[in-house]
């Protein structure tokens, strides 16, 4: 992803919290921004008996990662993530509800 000239890799982002004890999955996305046309978002399903807030991710990624990477937003899920029929999470559905209602659209 690149927003406002800086490049951001999803995968550095969602390593960060996706081996925490508290992740079962992790995903992370570019969803449309006023700022920078862009901003990182994360998409997370706890593991059952967890707990972790917006501001936990948050703040563990920016002790590991620039903070320009970092998740701006995160949103927590019940329900698993969907996967490909090789087991790859599908950000391409993940984005789909961030991105219908724009001019511009990220595949």
């Amino acid at each position: 992803m690149t927003w406002g000239g800086a490049n951001v890799c999803p995968a550095q982002v969602r390593n960060e919290f996706a081996g925490r004890p508290a992740s079962a999955e992790c995903a992370v996305i570019g969803v449309p921004g006023q700022r920078w046309g862009g901003r990182v978002h994360a998409i997370v399903r706890l593991r059952e008996g967890t707990s972790v807030t917006e501001d936990d991710v948050i703040a563990h990624c920016k002790t590991l990662i620039a903070g320009y990477k970092c998740p701006r937003s995160v949103e927590f899920r019940q329900e698993p993530l969907p996967l490909s029929a090789a087991g790859k999470i599908l950000k391409s559905e993940l984005r789909k509800p961030y991105w219908q209602d724009g001019a511009r659209h990220i595949n």
